[in-house]
C-alpha cells in the first residue's frame, strides 16, 4: 500500500514538474524585460498611430442634425428598390459593420462578387471599394443605392422623389443643409450617411497602448505585436488603420488561389484602371477589428483568422508560418477590436417617424 502511495506521489511530482516547465516556457517566450517593452513601445509609435475621434471631411462638416439623418438613411430600407435592404443589411452595425458572408445578398436575392468590407473606420481609408473606385465615403454612400446588383434603385430622381414623399425626410433634411434651397437632393443623402459613417471610429486598448500605457496590453499580446512586425506585417498593415492606405497585389510571391482554394477571377483594380500592372491588386484592409470582420479577402475565400493570416504570410512574404507564430499575431490582432456604442447597434428609434 506505501509503495502505491508513494509511485502515485511519483507520477503527480512528474505531471506537475512538466506542467511547470510548460509555464516557465510558455512565460520565457512572452515576457520582456523593461527595456525591451520600451524599444518595443517606440517602434510601434513609429509604425502606427491612434484613431481620431472622427474622421473629419471640410467638404461635409459633420453635425449633429446631418448625423441624424445619416442613421435613419443608413437603417432606412427604401433605399433599396423592393425594401429588402438597408446599409445596414451588408454593414451590420451589430456585427462590426459586415454581414459575416463571403459575399453579400443583394435586393434581388442574388449575391455580389466580393465580400463587404466594414465600415467601420472606412472614412479613414484613403479609397473605397476593394477597387478604389470611390475616393471617399461620400462617392461610396451613393453607389450601392443604384447598383442592379446591391439596392437596385433605377436612378437618382426616383430616390429623391421617394424620400421626398414622406413629411419627417423634408424636415431632418432642412434640419441637415439649412442653407440649401433645395434640401433632399441625391448629393445630401449621401453626404448625410457619409457623416454618420464619419464618426464609426472604434479606438481598442491598442490605442492606449500607443500613448504610453503599456500596461494596455498583456504579455502575449505585446509579444504578438513583435512577432506582427518581425514578420514583416507592417510594410502594409501601418498607420492608424493598420492598413486601408495603399494597394498592393494579392499574390505577389505566391498565387493566392492555390493557398486560399478560390475559384473567384477578380481582377482587382485592373476592372478599374483597365492597366495590365493592376491585376489582383486590392486594396489593403485595415486590420482595426479583424478577429470580428471574417470571412476574409476581397472574395470571402477564409472563413477563420489563424488561416488568413497563414496565407497571407506565404502569399505575400513567401514566409512559412508556425502554428505558434501565427496564434501570436493572431492574439495581438485580437487586441484591435474596438467597442460599438450600444445605441449604434440597432435602428434608430427616430426611424419610426419616417413613414
Amino acid at each position: 500500500m506505501k509503495k502505491a502511495i508513494f509511485i502515485s506521489i511519483a507520477a503527480l511530482s512528474v505531471v506537475w514538474i512538466a506542467c511547470s516547465d510548460n509555464n516557465q516556457q510558455k512565460s520565457a517566450s512572452t515576457s520582456m524585460s523593461q527595456e525591451e517593452q520600451n524599444n518595443l513601445l517606440t517602434q510601434a509609435q513609429g509604425l502606427f498611430k491612434t484613431l481620431p475621434t472622427t474622421a473629419e471631411n471640410v467638404d461635409n462638416p459633420i453635425s449633429n442634425e446631418k448625423v441624424l439623418l445619416g442613421r435613419v438613411l443608413y437603417f432606412d430600407t427604401r433605399l433599396s428598390k423592393t425594401g429588402n435592404n438597408s446599409c445596414n443589411s451588408c454593414h451590420n452595425l451589430a456585427t462590426y459593420g459586415v454581414d459575416n458572408k463571403a459575399t453579400s445578398t443583394g435586393d434581388a436575392g442574388k449575391n455580389g462578387d466580393r465580400n463587404s468590407p466594414t465600415v467601420l473606420n472606412a472614412a479613414l481609408h484613403t479609397a473605397q471599394f476593394w477597387d478604389g473606385r470611390a475616393k471617399d465615403v461620400e462617392e461610396q454612400a451613393g453607389m450601392p443605392v443604384l447598383n442592379p446588383a446591391e439596392m437596385a434603385l433605377p436612378d437618382k430622381k426616383f430616390c429623391v422623389e421617394r424620400l421626398a414623399k414622406i413629411p419627417a425626410y423634408q424636415q431632418a433634411f432642412k434640419a441637415a443643409f439649412p442653407n440649401d434651397k433645395a434640401a433632399i437632393t441625391y448629393e445630401n443623402m449621401t453626404k448625410a450617411i457619409a457623416a454618420f459613417e464619419r464618426t464609426l471610429i472604434t479606438p481598442s486598448k491598442f490605442d492606449d497602448y500607443l500613448k504610453g500605457n503599456q500596461d494596455a496590453l498583456n504579455d502575449e499580446e505585446k509579444a504578438g505585436l513583435k512577432t506582427f512586425v518581425n514578420t514583416g506585417c507592417t510594410a502594409c498593415h501601418n498607420g492608424a488603420l493598420l492598413g486601408g492606405t495603399q494597394f498592393m497585389k494579392f499574390g505577389l510571391i505566391n498565387d493566392y488561389h492555390a493557398l486560399t482554394g478560390s475559384k473567384n477571377t477578380d481582377l482587382g483594380k485592373m476592372n478599374v484602371t483597365k492597366q495590365e500592372s493592376d491585376k489582383d491588386v486590392f486594396k489593403v484592409p485595415s486590420l482595426r477589428n479583424i478577429a470580428k470582420t471574417y470571412p476574409y479577402f476581397h472574395d470571402g475565400s477564409v472563413k477563420e483568422l489563424p488561416a488568413a493570416v497563414k496565407v497571407m504570410a506565404k502569399a505575400q512574404l513567401n514566409k512559412d508560418l508556425t502554428d505558434a507564430e501565427v496564434q501570436s499575431i493572431v492574439t495581438f490582432l485580437e487586441a484591435l477590436t474596438g467597442d460599438i456604442p450600444q445605441e449604434y447597434k440597432t435602428a434608430p428609434k427616430e426611424l419610426a417617424s419616417f413613414n
